[in-house]
């Protein structure tokens, strides 16, 4: 059974018939394709001719204590042109000084009448709670 159908016989309501394929060149019908062919590289894997691509590089380390102090090092996104020139302070807003740059505060250290302590502490019991959570069943 497996071998007719393997063969092209298919089955149809006179008894065993041979399977007739449609012509994709007749008038009427449109020859489609499902995938795109996959593009041939001359040369394959580890031969001679094969495209040469470029090797992604560190970038470079600036060292120069000059010009670490003047512009802002690993800003430029660009392959060419120049890191930004650091503006005198004055230009800058005020906030932007007074931001906590170094580790964040702990719940203790917070007021209590502030917005940033009910944060801290809400994220706190979410986090008590995942974890409680992970270990139960059900």
């Amino acid at each position: 059974m497996a071998a007719r159908g393997l063969f092209g016989a298919i089955r149809t309501w006179a008894g065993w018939g041979v399977r007739e394929f449609p012509d994709p060149t007749a008038p009427g019908r449109l020859l489609v394709r499902d995938y795109a062919k996959k593009p041939v590289i001359k040369g394959g894997k580890g031969s001679k001719g094969g495209v040469v691509s470029e090797a992604l590089k560190d970038p470079e380390v600036c060292t120069d204590p000059v010009q670490l102090t003047t512009h802002a090092m690993g800003v430029n996104i660009y392959k060419e042109g120049q890191d930004v020139v650091l503006k005198p302070d004055a230009e800058y807003p005020e906030w932007l000084f007074q931001m906590n740059v170094g580790p964040p505060k702990k719940l203790e250290e917070l007021d209590p009448e502030t917005r940033e302590y009910w944060r801290l502490l809400r994220k706190h019991n979410i986090w008590r709670h995942n974890r409680l959570s992970k270990n139960r069943k059900f």
